[in-house]
């Protein structure tokens, strides 16, 4: 029987920490060569967009793709998740909430594994659909943070950030990035995040550009990184602009890009000082909606949630 997960069925099943530790396991499953992702497709609609990913995680015994089609009205997010042993639909989930919290997750796996040792601060630059998940993930994967600094251009936005988060509101973008770490969750065509306002042993999650034709980093915090990761390099060629744009003009080598599964694995170190500055660039995984959403079936199995199909 197919079960439908209603946007409130995720809200209730499904905590920050539930997903730091699901998409954490991913990680360690994709290190094991047990999955398999498929790159975003898109395909132009009437003033929108339809977009597809799909992964299959043969560990987790679940395979799944995720559709979203953006409007400037709003965009809408399904998961269909499937048995990866029989012909089974298993479970058709509304997505929004989940990847809103499976991609905060993958922020603070990135967090708990790259962020300096004990830090403390977070600045987060982008007060939109994404900001709050990002800021509870890495909250619940790096217990020792203590402050939260945030900006945005609309003043409404930002204060209604800070009061439903606690974060403190930063009088511009040198604000947030000043922080241990810090996350740009933007919309912006053109770079957010200035190289030159990073301290030392900062950690910089890029979440926010993914079309290949973005940028929120620009290339001097390339320049300045000691070690930079993404979730998967196949995607990242295809449609990280804040990596391809470096590459293009030498500042970077693809070479130098890892993936955050080989150092959650011990594969590869990342940081090795307090003082390197260190890049994650996020693009979303199907893989993580794979992951996600099959934590979230069990929990509904469990407690009689969702409705049968």
């Amino acid at each position: 029987m197919t079960l439908h997960l209603s946007e409130e069925d995720v809200g209730a099943l499904f905590s920050p920490a539930d997903a730091v530790a699901a998409i954490e396991a991913c990680f360690e499953r994709m290190a094991h060569g047990t999955v398999e992702n498929r790159p975003r497709y898109r395909l132009g609609l009437e003033e929108g967009t339809l977009a597809v990913i799909a992964a299959a995680d043969l560990e987790l015994g679940f395979a799944g793709s995720t559709a979203y089609a953006a409007f400037r009205s709003g965009v809408r997010y399904a998961v269909l998740l499937f048995r990866a042993d029989r012909p089974e639909l298993a479970a058709v989930i509304d997505a929004d909430t989940l990847g809103r919290l499976r991609t905060g997750a993958a922020s603070g796996v990135a967090a708990k594994y790259l962020a300096r040792s004990g830090a403390t601060t977070l600045g987060i630059i982008g007060c939109g659909r994404q900001a709050d998940s990002q800021v509870e993930c890495i909250r619940a994967a790096v217990p020792t943070i203590a402050q939260v600094v945030a900006f945005c251009r609309t003043p409404e936005s930002l204060h209604e950030f800070c009061a439903r988060t606690g974060a403190e509101a930063g009088e511009s973008h040198r604000d947030p990035a000043a922080q241990e770490i810090v996350v740009t969750a933007t919309t912006s065509p053109d770079p957010v995040l200035r190289g030159e306002w990073l301290n030392p042993g900062a950690l910089v999650c890029a979440i926010g550009a993914n079309d290949g034709k973005r940028r929120e980093l620009d290339n001097v915090v390339l320049e300045r990184a000691t070690f930079v990761c993404c979730d998967s390099v196949e995607d990242a060629k295809l449609e990280s602009a804040d990596l391809i744009e470096p590459v293009e003009a030498g500042v970077l080598d693809w070479l130098e890009v890892y993936e955050l599964q080989d150092v959650v694995a011990g594969e590869v170190p990342g940081r090795e000082s307090d003082d390197d500055i260190v890049v994650f660039k996020s693009n979303g995984l199907a893989a993580w909606d794979v992951a996600a959403g099959a934590a979230v079936l069990e929990r509904a199995r469990a407690a009689g949630r969702g409705t049968d199909l």
